[in-house]
């Protein structure tokens, strides 16, 4: 053997036996969109914005519930008023303590002082607009999860076609080789016959060459589409992936009549997020308004740690009202008014564009229905032309170069078809993605 068929033969066995060193698996798309939902990093990554937009909602709680907080404090002083308060604390004072040289004077006094404080608020409007705000965020993202697990639904369905497109590829192409193979036994047997010249057998071993390596580059793509249903799985193997089922189209004419839902979950998920926009305005206002709130504390005083021999208790409520802030309220709520205007106009907008795309996918949809009648019809009269033109090449009535056109476009006209397939049922999911 020449050095480059060595070369060649020594590549080609090697890529066999590194694909067929990995375990052939066989998978339903049922069984990779149950595992993308319960393991692809991006349907995790939107189930935590959920959970961190609910917490946020979960804070808000603060307006209804109170603040309790517990301290111990440990003090020695010979401050005069201090001195003076810790005794008094204490419940310890006598007349002596008068003297004004211990009042001016005292001894080193301990204080140790455990105080159990409770804030609760009773009316804050803003407090209550910002919660309203909170859980319309945090409907937004819930919904926004869904869609993302919709959007995931459709990429995986994308990628399984994908890969029985390769294989079905991979196959049309291996009999594409064996054709060229018997046509080159014939180009052979003609050449010793005196029937072709030596030029017509090497365009025929071109040819033979091209389709080994278009199969070689075909059989790559499968192990491209199956690592990436691995990786929307989130799983790390050594595997090749194969569907169970083949790519066929499926014509359906009742997509053409469904409608664009104004339930959509993306298009829910907008307008909770202008609702949370326009709590957020209403809030602002709602600061010019008085805060009532309630406060009391339970104190416990002693000399020794954490003594519990003198108590009080301490009750109360406050009104507060801030009157002005310079312009600084007046400029967040100008603000917060703009990015609620924002947000409508965001709103309107993407319901336009969402129609928009929506009529543009179902005329894509339509184009290609169309075009899979084309291809077909296109591909069943290269096959005619290819049986016609390998007849006539056995007798020696055809030239080489016509054959070979005539197997290049047969074997065009397969992939293209597979592609047209691929395209209308994608398409058709598309069009039933943006529906929902």
């Amino acid at each position: 053997m020449r050095g480059k068929d060595i070369l060649l033969f020594t590549f080609l066995l090697f890529n066999f036996l590194f694909i067929n060193a990995q375990q052939e698996i066989s998978i339903s798309l049922n069984e990779v969109l149950e595992k993308v939902e319960n393991n692809n990093h991006t349907v995790k990554i939107s189930e935590q914005d959920f959970n961190a937009a609910k917490a946020d909602y979960n804070q808000t709680n603060s307006i209804f519930l109170p603040n309790i907080a517990v301290s111990h404090a440990a003090i020695s002083t010979t401050n005069p008023l201090m001195a003076f308060g810790s005794k008094l604390n204490q419940e310890i004072l006598t007349q002596a303590d008068f003297n004004p040289a211990l009042l001016n004077d005292p001894d080193e006094i301990k204080n140790f002082a455990t105080k159990i404080e409770i804030q609760q608020p009773i009316f804050n409007a803003d407090g209550i607009f910002m919660r309203k705000a909170a859980k319309a965020k945090m409907n937004a993202f819930e919904l926004q999860s869904n869609r993302t697990k919709d959007a995931m639904k459709l990429e995986v369905t994308k990628a399984y076609m994908q890969l029985q497109v390769a294989y079905k590829a991979v196959e049309v192409i291996e009999k594409a080789k064996n054709a060229a193979f018997e046509n080159r036994k014939i180009a052979e047997n003609n050449f010793k016959q005196g029937y072709l010249q030596k030029a017509d057998v090497l365009a025929v071993e071109v040819h033979v060459t091209e389709v080994e390596n278009q199969l070689l580059t075909t059989k790559s793509n499968v192990q491209n589409a199956s690592d990436y249903i691995l990786f929307l799985m989130n799983e790390k193997s050594d595997v090749i992936l194969k569907p169970t089922t083949e790519l066929k189209a499926a014509l359906d004419l009742e997509v053409y009549n469904q409608l664009l839902s104004e339930n959509r979950a993306d298009i829910e998920a907008m307008e909770n997020s202008t609702e949370a926009y326009n709590n957020m305005y209403k809030a602002s206002k709602m600061t010019y308004l008085p805060r009532l709130n309630a406060f009391g504390s339970y104190e416990l005083y002693d000399d020794k740690l954490f003594g519990t021999n003198a108590k009080g208790y301490l009750i109360g409520a406050q009104l507060s009202w801030n009157v002005f802030e310079g312009y600084k309220r007046i400029g967040k709520t100008q603000k917060s008014k703009a990015e609620f205007d924002k947000a409508e106009i965001s709103l309107d907008q993407y319901k336009n564009q969402s129609q928009l795309e929506f009529v543009k996918a179902k005329r894509q949809l339509k184009d290609a229905e169309n075009k899979l009648t084309l291809t077909n019809l296109a591909l069943e009269q290269s096959k005619e032309a290819l049986r016609i033109r390998t007849n006539r090449f056995e007798q020696g009535l055809e030239k080489t170069s016509d054959l070979l056109i005539s197997e290049t476009q047969y074997l065009q006209k397969q992939l293209e078809y597979l592609q047209t397939v691929f395209n209308y049922n994608f398409t058709k999911a598309y069009v039933n993605f943006l529906t929902k």
